[in-house]
Order: structure tokens, then sequence, then C-alpha cells
């Protein structure tokens, strides 16, 4: 495997056409699953008064489990279907993608989640994105962790099915398998604090539904969590390349 390094990148390799490329499939990604999953809760309250019955966070973490692996899925070839800011920020951090490359997959990925939400909010004839809420008697701060200890089994999962360049066949799993990390933990979280993982998935709804109470959680928890995640995949799983040995010239080099 190549060396690990840190790259910042340069400005004009973001107008590489496979950059574009790139960034524009996390954009179409972004929206198709959020738009997926923020719809399932709309649907939730048109349906019933009150969601959030046991079975609601079932049908709930499904919709999440299978639109996010849809949205890996379409994005995987292109961009390597990181659909989540938390996810890029993990790959930062392990090396695997430069500064410049990730900062425009953030701004792929939030504006993809912006427009998500507003397309609800016009589909639905003005329902208002509910988001994400930290429940009433836990605190802001038991959701950063339970959002650190989420993101990190989440993230982890990507570098172990999708990142990991011994993965072999289990690559071709690793959208089902990412998928169906997220809707466990949105049947573990959600009760909490609605299980985000995802500082996009949490952005969009918020902006278009103006709902910005204890928003911060949604972001420091993750990136918490995922930049965990990424340090201790990339630097205690993933063997180092051995360091080169001088070997001697054979008849063939001179």
């Amino acid at each position: 495997m190549p060396p690990r390094r840190f790259a910042l990148g340069r400005t004009e390799d973001a107008v590489h056409p496979d950059a574009m490329r790139a960034v524009l499939s996390e954009f179409i990604a972004t929206a198709l699953f959020v738009f997926a999953a923020e719809g399932s809760v709309l649907s939730l309250g048109k349906l019933y008064k009150d969601a959030s019955t046991p079975g609601g966070l079932v049908v709930v973490a499904i919709a999440h489990a299978l639109a996010l692996a849809v949205a890996v899925s379409v994005a995987y070839n292109v961009s390597g279907g990181h659909v989540n800011p938390a996810v890029t920020l993990g790959a930062l951090v392990g090396g695997r993608i430069s500064l410049i490359r990730a900062l425009f997959y953030w701004a792929a990925q939030l504006l993809g989640a912006v427009v998500a939400a507003l397309l609800l909010l016009l589909a639905t004839g003005g329902m208002r994105p509910v988001g994400f809420a930290v429940a009433s008697g836990v605190s802001d701060w038991h959701a950063v962790l339970l959002e650190m200890v989420m993101t990190f089994g989440l993230v982890y999962t990507v570098y172990a099915t999708a990142i990991d360049p011994k993965r072999g066949n289990l690559g071709t799993i690793a959208p089902l398998a990412i998928g169906f990390i997220l809707g466990a933990n949105i049947l573990a979280g959600g009760p909490f604090d609605g299980a985000a993982m995802n500082p996009a998935r949490a952005f969009g709804p918020a902006l278009i539904g103006w709902r910005w109470k204890s928003h911060w959680v949604y972001w420091v928890g993750p990136f918490l969590g995922s930049a965990l995640a990424g340090l201790v995949y990339e630097f205690l799983l993933i063997p180092a390349e051995p360091p080169r040995t001088h070997q001697p010239l054979t008849p063939e080099d001179y």
C-alpha cells in the first residue's frame, strides 16, 4: 500500500474533471439520502400525530438504513460514497483524502442536504422539517458522547468495508454494512437525541426548518467520533508500509 501522508492538495485539483464529478456525486447522493431520511420522519408525522412510538422508530431506522445504502452505492465508484462530512473527516485524518478535496466534499454534502430539505418543504405543502433534538432529560454533553460513540461505529465500518485495502470481496457489501450500522444506531440512540451521526443530515433540516436548539451537538459529537475512528483504524489496524531496504543491482538495472 502507498505510504500514509496528509496532503493539503492543490487548488487546481479542485477544477479537475474527476474532482468535479466526485463533488457532484457527493451533492446528489447526500440530497437523495436526506430527502428519503427526513421524508420518512415527515411521513410518520403526516400519518400519526405522535410518531414517537416503537413502531415509528423502527420505520425511521429502516428508511435511513436503506437510503444510506443506496446513496453510498450510487456515489461509491465516483467519490467513494462519503455522503457525510464526518466520514470525510475520518478519511482526511487517515490521509486518504486531501484537505482541498475534503473542503469541497463538505460544501457539496451540506448543500445537498439543504436542497433536499427545501424540496421536502415545497413538496409537502409547507411541512416544516423536523431535524434532530436532544430528548428531555438528556443533557447536551450526554448527547455529544452518544453521537461520538455512534459515529465512531459508523466510520469504523466505513473503514473496514470500503477503505481498508485488504477488504477484498467485503467491499461489495460495504453500502449494506454502512446502512445497517446506521439503522442499528438509530434504534439505539434515536430516543435520546435522534441519532444523526451526520452533520449534513442535521444541518439541512435545521436550516430550512429553523430549529437550532443544541445543533452544535450534531457537529462536535460526530466529528470527534469520526476522527477517532479514522486514527484508530488507519494507524492501528492497517499495516504500515515496511521501510524500503537497499537492493543490490541486477544486470537488468544497468
